[in-house]
């Protein structure tokens, strides 16, 4: 009983720290240009802003419009490139 919780509480730490790691090599002006963020949605943070959170976090939640709806948008910085979805607020 005792292992079974011990490694039920290791196991719980390691996807809480996961969750939110830099990406293992940085993003780049270029990567975030070419995933169209700036060109499909309109978004107040600047990319420098962008970069700086996703170099850092891993991830960014931005705020949003898409066609004129207002939007919450998740990027993700993974080791084949950019996530991008989209939710409505």
């Amino acid at each position: 009983m005792r292992i079974t919780q011990t490694l039920f509480t290791v196991l719980l730490v390691s996807l809480l720290i996961a969750c939110s790691l830099p990406p293992d090599k940085p993003v780049t002006r270029k990567e975030l240009a070419q995933s169209n963020i700036y060109r499909n949605y309109k978004i107040e943070e600047s990319p420098e802003e962008v970069l700086n959170a996703l170099n850092m976090e891993g991830e960014v939640v931005l705020r949003g419009e898409y066609m004129n709806r207002p939007v919450y948008i998740k990027v993700l910085a993974t080791a084949d490139g950019l996530e991008i979805s989209s939710y409505d607020r």
